[in-house]
């Protein structure tokens, strides 16, 4: 008997308020027993199953402890040994600096360019595998690109917006793996802060202000590119500057002037609009690896300073994904305000 069959009978035995048959009575009671039975049975293996998982993972879980314990960050003699607000040089070719946060960003471009290459070596009409996972991850953001900018901007500057987005992404997530900015060597010599002794060889590519900086000046020159290819010069200073709405006599007059001085502070707006973006991803960046950091060194012990770390890595990886979603967001909508009066009569023409 199934259990449909069971919840018939029973409703059966309700609705009609009639003694239901002895062979029917025996049917339930064989059929409560069965369940009974096969609750208790699945209980009993959930819980062994669970045990045999934990016990299995006991293993990797050391060896997980034992990771962050062997990366732990070297400490100054009795004082904490603090993440310095700029990168720091560990290398150079010729007059080419090379800093540890340049370094991350080169690993993580890497491992984007690999895995690309991986999921399109062979490409299927019906997709799977790896492939099947890069192309839920573009079309799920084109499609949340496409509802902010429309089919039109979409089509042009999603290569711009989803590389952004996944770079920021993954290189937020890249910082948060163990011996980045805690793999290094000791500093030593005169003119070594004595707080700053130790040189991590990899530093979190978004926690460096000049990564954020570039991504924030790129995106600026290519809105004002955008924004005149689509707007036409005049359109893109009538865009800014001109009234909005129809004025006549006097009003007029005052709306120009009124719309005059909105616009130049809409100039004020779009010219500190790469400081805001670049500060903005930078701090929260530098502060989650601070925080990190200073958890680390809490218990002052090297065994156990990977254990105050672990709830905050889950945090900082939410944090990584959030901040990734903002920068491209805000960019996006940006460029949309920009270009949306543009669009709008577009449409009215079709």
């Amino acid at each position: 008997m199934t259990r449909k069959d069971f919840v018939t009978l029973k409703m059966k035995a309700k609705k009609t308020h009639v003694p239901v048959d002895d062979r029917e009575k025996t049917l339930i009671n064989v059929s409560l027993w069965n369940f009974s039975q096969i609750n208790l049975e699945s209980l009993s293996e959930i819980r062994h199953h669970l045990c045999s998982t934990i016990f299995r993972m006991r293993k990797y879980l050391l060896t997980f402890a034992a990771l962050l314990s062997a990366c732990t960050p070297s400490f100054a003699e009795g004082t904490h040994d603090h993440l310095p607000l700029h990168a720091e040089e560990i290398g150079r070719i010729g007059p080419f600096i090379i800093s540890n946060s340049m370094l991350m960003i080169w690993i993580v471009g890497a491992v984007i360019i690999a895995v690309a290459q991986l999921a399109t070596r062979n490409i299927k009409m019906v997709p799977s595998g790896l492939q099947n996972f890069i192309e839920w991850i573009i079309e799920s953001l084109y499609k949340f690109l496409e509802g902010i900018l429309g089919a039109h901007l979409v089509k042009r500057t999603f290569w711009f917006f989803g590389t952004i987005f996944i770079l920021i992404l993954f290189t937020n997530w890249f910082g948060l793996i163990p011996g980045v900015g805690t793999i290094g060597w000791q500093l030593s010599g005169p003119g070594v802060d004595p707080h700053d002794t130790f040189q991590p060889f990899l530093r979190g590519g978004n926690a460096d202000l000049n990564m954020t900086l570039a991504m924030s000046v790129s995106f600026a020159l290519l809105w004002f590119y955008w924004a005149i290819s689509e707007n036409g010069l005049v359109g893109f200073f009538k865009h800014i500057f001109a009234p909005k709405g129809q004025f006549g006599g006097l009003m007029s007059v005052m709306m120009i002037a009124v719309f005059f001085l909105v616009g130049l502070l809409e100039v004020v707006s779009i010219i500190f609009r790469p400081v805001a973006l670049s500060f903005r991803l930078f701090g929260n960046i530098f502060a989650g690896e601070t925080t990190l950091e200073t958890m680390t060194a809490i218990t002052g012990s090297v065994y156990t300073a990977w254990l105050p770390p672990i709830p905050f890595y889950f945090m900082e990886l939410l944090v990584g994904l959030i901040q990734a979603l903002v920068f491209t967001l805000l960019t996006s909508v940006f460029l949309k305000l920009i270009c949306e009066h543009h669009e709008e009569e577009g449409h009215e023409h079709h």
